[in-house]
């Protein structure tokens, strides 16, 4: 090997910081979770708007409103329903 690779290879091998294996690194946010609030929020109005005015967007009725909720209470309440069924003998 020529004196130029022994000298490259010794700079990268001395340039890798050493991780200890026990340690994993912290998770650090990226994207929308990184981001300023105020910012997500603004995009985030910009798309609405930019849905509705294509026609994309989707308006819930009272009835379609009142359904989901019905639907999401029933789900995360699933285990206490069968739970007092067991109790009650039903």
């Amino acid at each position: 090997m020529s004196k130029t690779a022994e000298s490259s290879v010794e700079h990268t091998q001395a340039a890798a910081p050493a991780a200890p294996a026990s340690e994993p690194r912290p998770r650090r946010p990226r994207g929308f979770a990184a981001m300023d609030r105020n910012l997500v929020s603004e995009i985030a109005r910009k798309g609405g708007k930019a849905a509705h005015a294509a026609g994309t967007a989707h308006e819930f009725t009272s009835d379609e409103a009142r359904n989901a909720g019905r639907k999401g209470g029933m789900a995360t309440h699933a285990k206490r329903r069968t739970r007092d069924d067991d109790k009650t003998g039903t």
